[in-house]
């Protein structure tokens, strides 16, 4: 993982370096993963543990919204970014190697996230302001 203060998400490739968002026959609706900072806390707080965001393995992390059952809304980002929630982004066993009972922490709610595929492309910088459009 290597965290960035600015990328590409494109249509072809979602985030720039990442080839798990590529373009892929039929199977687009993991492009780009995201998740809301307080759903990583409200996880850890319940864990009693400090763990650096980055090891969830999501693309994205951000701030002040509710990602819980949005399958269908838009993430649209002020650069014109704009990306089309597919659904909720379980977390993997991995999760258990960084932490034991992490995958479970990450369970209710959608706290370990949610897919995405990208509508438009557009450049993402630390600190864009996002919100959600149904």
């Amino acid at each position: 993982m290597e965290t960035l203060d600015r990328s590409e998400v494109t249509v072809e490739e979602g985030v720039k370096g990442d080839f798990r968002g590529a373009l892929k026959p039929g199977r687009n609706k993991r492009q780009v993963t995201v998740m809301a900072v307080e759903d990583w806390r409200e996880a850890l707080a319940d864990l009693g543990a400090h763990v650096e965001w980055e090891q969830r393995r999501v693309n994205l992390l951000v701030e002040g919204l509710a990602l819980e059952q949005t399958k269908g809304a838009y993430l649209c980002f002020a650069s014109g970014l704009t990306l089309e929630i597919t659904g909720e982004c379980d977390p993997c066993s991995r999760m258990e190697e960084v932490a034991p009972g992490l995958k479970a922490a990450l369970l209710p709610h959608w706290r370990g996230g949610v897919t995405t595929r990208v509508i438009e492309s557009g450049p993402i910088c630390l600190g864009d302001d996002v919100r959600i459009e149904p």
